[in-house]
């Protein structure tokens, strides 16, 4: 169902908020009223703040830009017109965390030109939503006939006051693969987006971007005290944007909730990029869970290179491919199949792969073949090594290959501190070549798993082949670095996730790792291994352990279980780095999934069952750590059981140390 509501705002100020104090000035507010934009041009110069009720969240901050030869886009302008209107909107997703979104904002047009000089123009785009508010700028084709050199961007986010915020630095050496650390704000130096902020108010904030095309990347800088200031990611000679004619920035987003739980079900960032463009995604790619042949790699029992422990072997494919089967799931993802792969080949600057000719003992059109049989889909897989100088050569043949061989996802890797060698993964280069390479696959009908790429901005509204992506700290780090601490698992769905699905690798059972490098293990209980296919959201999630660690687990049966899409998602409590509790519903059933989790303190959890069907029945299968369990007392052992509940009623659990628990709600 859609609703399309759009009224001038000329005759419906009052419905929609709007007002206008003096005539450079100008205030917006969201639907319910609670979200404010004020707008204003001061000494000729535009600036905005931003309320929530009475709260002050941003005091007046600075817009624009600074252009090439030191010209100013942010001041000497006078405003030439001012349009307002709203739009209300309920939109389905392909797939998803919940199936119907409603899209609801007023919006705020100001037309903007400078009285002197080149008379540049310049529109700025305001959104006031229920959760949030969001702005960007157009700068419209005009008289001035040159090539636009953005050297830095001029928005500021005054915040009224401090809080503690939860971070990862902005070092465009090394991506995003950080633990989150939580600061005040006041104490920041350069971070990335989403930065989340619990206000000294008590609201919980999250700064991000959205629809990021043809632009850069924003990070966020201290500039002073509690104001912190736009910083594009630059290309190597040190100009932020290149354009000719015109430029649209990504829409920054300010997400705005009374608790921290409202930022995930705020979906204020999808709502800002445009409608899917790809009519056919259904007929090659739906939610699934799969296997792999990769932690072996990472824990070192394997190498992804030939050698006598060669992870992607024939042989070892059809056996992975066996047990898939068996246990009745229907994707593989094999690692190193391709010729390219030599130890040490992520210090090999500029290393080449190929993505059509298979590795030595390995053949993939016999697997694809063994995995028909079996109805086992494989996963394809090309790392790139951040050559994308040899990759773009090859990617139309390597993708062709995928069609060809019925493969309909393709995993993408970006190991490399710069994109060939020179690129910010995060620059206009960068976010210009993962759209394309997305826009790319589209063509070839494949579904798209990016690994150490850019942030998430929400472009699978508009793109749905666009999956999942790594973009943080995931399981791998327990293979083969010190590790992920256990209040990791209960920060990233406050921060990492408020961008988009997340490629976590999640239910290790073997959390001691007894086959991998001596001394790593996960910092956790398989409890809360089973809670993670609740509390983090991908439409793809794998079952990351060795076939031989599910074998005879009684625990697997909930990864069987537990759906991947979903028409519903509730955060049930939660406080950032300590615990969370999501409850979701099955987009396909009448069943609904709860997943809860703890830091590294013993939890007792009460869960009220108040989202259930009040007028239904269902039975609780229950799967919670073992008593005594904590992540390093008996942090396999998972207590499962079965009960009857209502609505009505409410459910204890008792968390371990890193612990965690699981429940399916069987509508009987």
């Amino acid at each position: 169902m859609k609703n399309y509501l759009i009224l001038p705002a000329i005759l419906f100020s009052v419905a929609i908020g709007y007002s206008q104090k003096n005539k450079n000035a100008y205030e917006l507010a969201s639907p319910n009223g609670q979200n404010k934009i004020k707008f204003e041009l001061v000494k000729n110069a535009p600036k905005y703040a931003v309320s929530h009720g009475k709260t002050e969240v941003i005091t007046p901050s600075e817009m624009g830009f600074l252009l090439k030869g030191n010209e100013d886009l942010s001041s000497n302008f006078e405003i030439k017109g001012a349009k307002t209107s709203s739009f209300d909107e309920t939109w389905e997703q392909v797939w998803g965390e919940k199936k119907n979104i409603r899209n609801n904002y007023n919006q705020l047009v100001v037309d903007l030109q400078q009285k002197t000089g080149n008379k540049r123009k310049l529109q700025i785009q305001f959104r006031a939503f229920d959760d949030g508010v969001a702005f960007r700028y157009v700068y419209p084709k005009q008289n001035v006939k040159d090539s636009i050199f953005i050297m830095d961007e001029k928005t500021t986010f005054n915040l009224k006051e401090d809080g503690k915020a939860w971070w990862i630095p902005a070092n465009r050496e090394n991506r995003d693969e950080y633990l989150f650390k939580d600061a005040p704000v006041s104490t920041l130096d350069t971070v990335l987006t989403p930065l989340t902020i619990e206000s000294k108010s008590g609201l919980a904030l999250s700064f991000h971007e959205a629809n990021l095309i043809d632009f850069a990347s924003m990070t966020l800088v201290n500039n002073k005290g509690t104001e912190l200031k736009s910083d594009l990611v630059p290309w190597p000679d040190g100009v932020k944007v290149r354009v000719k004619d015109t430029f649209t920035s990504s829409w920054r987003t300010i997400q705005i909730g009374e608790n921290p739980g409202e930022l995930i079900t705020s979906y204020l960032v999808l709502n800002l990029n445009e409608p899917n463009k790809l009519k056919n995604t259904n007929s090659y790619f739906k939610p699934y869970k799969y296997l792999g042949i990769w932690w072996g790699m990472h824990i070192g029992k394997y190498t992804f290179w030939e050698s006598d422990k060669q992870g992607a072997t024939t042989k070892h494919a059809e056996e992975y491919i066996d047990f898939t089967a068996k246990e009745g799931f229907h994707h593989l993802l094999i690692e190193g199949w391709n010729k390219g792969w030599t130890p040490g080949w992520y210090e090999n600057r500029m290393h080449m792969f190929s993505f059509t000719k298979s590795a030595d003992n390995f053949d993939l059109e016999k697997v694809v073949e063994y995995g028909k049989k079996k109805n086992i889909e494989l996963i394809g897989y090309h790392e790139t090594g951040s050559n994308l100088i040899n990759y773009l050569k090859e990617v139309d043949e390597g993708f062709a290959l995928y069609k060809k061989l019925g493969i309909h996802t393709v995993k993408i890797g970006h190991v490399g501190s710069k994109l060939n060698m020179k690129q910010m993964h995060f620059g206009q280069f960068g976010v210009n070549y993962f759209r394309y390479i997305l826009e790319k696959a589209a063509q070839y009908d494949l579904a798209v798993l990016y690994h150490e790429s850019i942030k998430d901005t929400g472009e699978r509204r508009t793109f749905p082949n666009m999956v999942s992506r790594e973009a943080a700290r995931g399981q791998e780090y327990n293979a083969w670095s010190e590790g992920n601490p256990p209040n990791h698992l209960s920060i990233i769905p406050f921060t990492r996730l408020l961008s988009g699905p997340m490629d976590f690798t999640p239910g290790i059972f073997d959390v001691e790792v007894k086959q991998g490098y001596p001394g790593k293990r996960i910092q956790g209980t398989v409890g809360q291994q089973l809670a993670l296919y609740v509390t983090i959201y991908s439409p793809i999630q794998m079952l990351a352990d060795l076939p031989e660690n599910y074998e005879g687990k009684p625990a697997l049966q909930f990864l069987k279980d537990v759906p991947t899409d979903w028409e519903d998602t509730k955060i049930l409590e939660g406080k950032i780095g300590e615990y969370i509790t999501t409850a979701r519903k099955d987009r396909n059933s009448a069943d609904w999934y709860l997943g809860t989790l703890t830091n590294e303190k013993p939890r007792n959890v009460e869960v009220s069952l108040s989202f259930l069907d009040p007028s239904a029945t269902y039975e609780a299968q229950i799967y919670v750590d073992a008593e005594g369990t904590d992540q390093t007392h008996n942090p396999e052992a998972v207590a499962i059981s079965k009960k009857t509940v209502k609505a009505s009623d409410k459910l204890q659990l008792k968390l371990g140390g890193a612990g965690g628990g699981a429940v399916r709600f069987k509508k009987l």
